[in-house]
């Protein structure tokens, strides 16, 4: 019950912020929105792209997902939350900027590196991870005497590639990419260091972003 009540009282707080003497950010933002960004960011709820970016409502189209994933282009069978997200935010809104926003202790991608936790049925998530399993194999065969926890990071900085590399299988996005109209950034938030580390692709590895 205590927690349910700490939400109420976040969002009493954002009602006096924005919806109290000075409503002018959502005088405007109720004629629509226009972000620059696209943000896709993990469930885990330690990391919020918006208060790591300290963003205001409307700065940002984020969609969120277990482990920050973004599943190849395909049209067939099913629903597409991604897909719908991504095509929304590039086609609709017009977004210069796609930011994959990968993090440290990630849950998903321990799921994909070391199985699912001892005790845990799964219908959906090991499917789910396996989109990065391409990730997975890349840390196993280059680091086959790293410890757990190791590969486990290498592997997160890796699934933030193979999505980066599958948002390029969107005709729409390879298009706007190779026309200057849309920018791909891979991002790695630190949980333990509070850095922020972005993929330098000339170099070929993270580099801190500040």
């Amino acid at each position: 019950m205590a927690d349910i009540k700490k939400l109420i009282a976040g969002f009493k707080r954002f009602q006096e912020n924005y919806f109290g003497g000075d409503q002018e950010l959502f005088g405007q933002l109720k004629q629509g929105q226009s972000p620059s960004a696209m943000v896709i960011a993990c469930s885990d709820s330690r990391v919020d792209p918006a208060l790591l970016m300290d963003c205001e409502p409307g700065d940002q189209f984020v969609v969120r997902n277990v482990g920050s994933l973004v599943p190849p282009y395909e049209t067939g069978g099913g629903l597409h939350g991604v897909s719908t997200a991504l095509e929304f935010g590039v086609c609709v809104l017009g977004v210069q900027h796609l930011i994959v926003l990968g993090h440290s202790h990630c849950g998903g991608i321990e799921t994909l590196m070391h199985g699912i936790p001892k005790g845990t049925q799964s219908e959906f998530i090991v499917n789910w991870v396996n989109i990065a399993q391409r990730a997975r194999e890349r840390v196993v065969d280059e680091m086959p005497d790293a410890s757990a926890e190791q590969q486990s990071c290498a592997c997160e900085q890796a699934a933030v590639l193979v999505s980066l590399e599958n948002l390029l299988t969107f005709p729409w996005i390879k298009q706007r990419v190779q026309q200057g109209e849309l920018i791909l950034h891979g991002w790695y938030f630190d949980i333990d260091s509070g850095a922020m580390l972005a993929y330098d692709s000339i170099q070929g590895r993270y580099e801190p972003l500040l």
